[in-house]
């Protein structure tokens, strides 16, 4: 929380991101953790995945800014990655519906599936029971698959519109899905109900009357609560929030959403579109370039004027929230508790590429642990580059 920018080493990476060349710009266009970020994994050096333009998967180790380790080409586009950094897994899937696995060591996935349907959105998490992935498609249906085998588990209709966001909770109980389709209210699944379907019977789940919904978020302190942010038109945006329960009663489970709280911003602010919430009582969010934190009655706590620029990313964890801009900075923040609700500290100000002043032609995208910073620039007329910053220990 003390930490100034020259507490940091800054080091941008190196081994073949892809250069511009003509028309044609390489970028890393989505970015996880893969292993090391969770300080209980002691003994590990925290390592990112990221996926490029150029076909490939790569694994970076972040506090040497070197590439450890990357795929072949592969024949089409990645359009999502998924990690699950508990057993060192990464899942890709392409534009041609193939989905991959890989350990992030060998030439070859350690299994490869293609799916029969438009696939839009993957999931995965760890269960006492397993490691499971989610594939959401265009049709609105849910597909549960082991992993690493990429088995078969359960196939159900979820929505009538495709299923843009699968989101789990952090106790592994509840599925959040949903579309951005006006007229279709989303739903919470009981994650069991997926995991071990019963025979003949549908999967359980609550739908929430809030359409529209653009972001959503899992109290990462109070793990069944769920908030979401939803447009009631094109200029008015609305967070409301909710406790999920399933009551077991002799031979049946009701599952109910009780809203706790809901609040409209004012008609003069800018529409946001990042969200973050830690302990279920607060909201951050961006309006333009400032940050603010809202309890979830509606009630301003914070408001943050770091950056000149419309804040283009937002990131948060159980520690931190990080901001970028195409100002070419970085502002990290850090949570605190305050009376009755967590407070954010501003820390500081990091410029993502040092003395370059031309602009970002990409929203810049950016992570975090407890001793390091990774942030995904792209440059007008320049190279995409993974700048790394790293606690001076």
């Amino acid at each position: 929380m003390r930490a100034q920018p020259q507490d940091f080493a800054y080091r941008e990476a190196t081994g073949g991101l892809g250069m511009g060349m003509g028309n044609t710009v390489h970028l890393l266009e989505e970015m996880h953790w893969f292993w090391g970020s969770d300080p209980s994994m002691s003994g590990q050096k925290p390592v990112i995945c990221t996926v490029s333009s150029r076909h490939m998967l790569y694994a970076w180790d972040v506090q040497e800014g070197v590439m450890i380790w990357s795929s072949p080409a592969q024949q089409c586009h990645i359009k999502c990655l998924a990690t699950l950094p508990q057993r060192s897994l990464a899942v890709t899937m392409d534009a041609w519906n193939t989905i991959k696995v890989w350990n992030c060591r060998d030439a070859n996935p350690l299994a490869t599936l293609t799916m029969s349907t438009c696939c839009v959105s993957l999931e995965v998490f760890l269960t006492d029971g397993g490691a499971f992935l989610l594939i959401g498609d265009f049709y609105g249906d849910i597909y549960t698959l082991t992993l690493p085998e990429l088995k078969s588990i359960s196939h159900v209709n979820a929505l009538e519109c495709p299923l843009d966001y699968l989101h789990s909770s952090p106790n592994r109980k509840w599925i959040f899905a949903c579309g951005t389709h006006l007229g279709v209210l989303p739903k919470v699944f009981l994650a069991e109900c997926l995991l071990r379907p019963a025979v003949g019977r549908a999967p359980l789940f609550v739908s929430l009357p809030f359409a529209f919904c653009s972001q959503a978020r899992w109290a990462l302190m109070c793990v069944n609560r769920l908030t979401i942010m939803f447009h009631r038109d094109i200029l008015r945006t609305g967070f409301t929030t909710f406790d999920l329960t399933a009551e077991h009663t002799g031979g049946s489970t009701a599952i109910e959403a009780r809203q706790i709280a809901s609040f409209m911003l004012s008609p003069g602010m800018f529409v946001p579109a990042w969200m973050g919430v830690r302990d279920g009582t607060t909201i951050v969010f961006e309006c333009g370039p400032r940050l603010f934190l809202f309890t979830i009655e509606g009630l301003l706590l914070t408001e943050f004027c770091d950056h000149e620029n419309i804040i283009c990313y937002l990131w948060t964890d159980s520690v931190h929230v990080l901001t970028t801009s195409r100002d070419n900075y970085l502002h990290l923040y850090m949570w605190d508790k305050e009376d009755w609700h967590p407070s954010l500290q501003s820390c500081c100000h990091l410029e993502l590429r040092k003395g370059d002043i031309r602009p970002n032609c990409y929203d810049p995208i950016a992570i975090c642990d407890n001793t390091s910073i990774v942030c995904v620039v792209s440059k007008c007329g320049g190279a995409t580059v993974l700048v790394m910053y790293s606690l001076n220990m």
